[in-house]
């Protein structure tokens, strides 16, 4: 026999939607970060010897939280559907280790953006710099994946850039740009998990006091 009645077996359903629609998130999350990780564009210009790897932590923070996210989602509906009072508990928790992880990954994402497009933008630099063939390799991949030449005033940046179009962007400001995107897509899914747990969080918080109440009169 259910525990709550009336109003709270509303919440007690709403929970469950919530959960169910958590898991779902948690599944975009996880999603995005597989596309940020292995996206064409990521992996040609991330990828290289002595590349920068800073950008990717943030990928695979954004992928351990997907996966956190389904797993507590699933424990989330469940506990939700038994009306179990230590699973509710233990998933609010849950939310909330989340939910300071995100807010944490979030400011070091922050703090360290320009960071990061500095290294990126002196990997670019030394490649250009770079006089044997390996350093070219890694130039032209640049040159093609971001539509851009140049940044430096070396040689070799002068015979690349020769016979490209004048109004061609320099690299430096188009990994600065590219950058910009990829981490404007993650804030924009941190904003949004931010408001989705924090409903979770007061919803199980009501459900699981009324489980107690429930428990008490009886």
């Amino acid at each position: 026999m259910s525990k709550v009645q009336g109003g709270m077996k509303c919440v007690k359903y709403l929970l469950f939607s919530f959960n169910f629609i958590f898991w779902l998130s948690g599944l975009l999350v996880l999603a995005v970060g597989l596309w940020l990780r292995f996206d064409p564009h990521t992996v040609d210009l991330l990828t290289g010897d002595g590349a920068p790897d800073t950008f990717f932590i943030a990928v695979y923070i954004l992928l351990g939280a997907g996966g956190l996210m389904m797993v507590v989602g699933f424990f989330g509906c469940f506990g939700a559907v038994r009306e179990s009072q230590c699973l509710l508990a233990s998933f609010f928790a849950c939310l909330l280790i989340i939910f300071g992880a995100e807010i944490t990954a979030g400011v070091f994402g922050f703090l360290n953006k320009e960071k990061i497009a500095e290294e990126i933008q002196k990997f670019y630099s030394e490649s250009m710099a770079d006089d044997n063939l390996n350093g070219t390799v890694i130039a032209v991949i640049y040159h093609k994946t971001l539509n851009c030449c140049g940044g430096s005033s070396s040689e070799k940046n002068q015979a690349l850039c020769a016979d490209v179009p004048e109004d061609t962007r320099d690299c430096l400001t188009a990994i600065t740009d590219f950058l910009d995107g990829k981490l404007q897509i993650i804030g924009y899914i941190g904003i949004g998990l931010a408001g989705i747990m924090i409903i979770g969080m007061i919803f199980s918080m009501v459900l699981c006091c009324a489980i107690r109440n429930s428990r008490e009169v009886i």
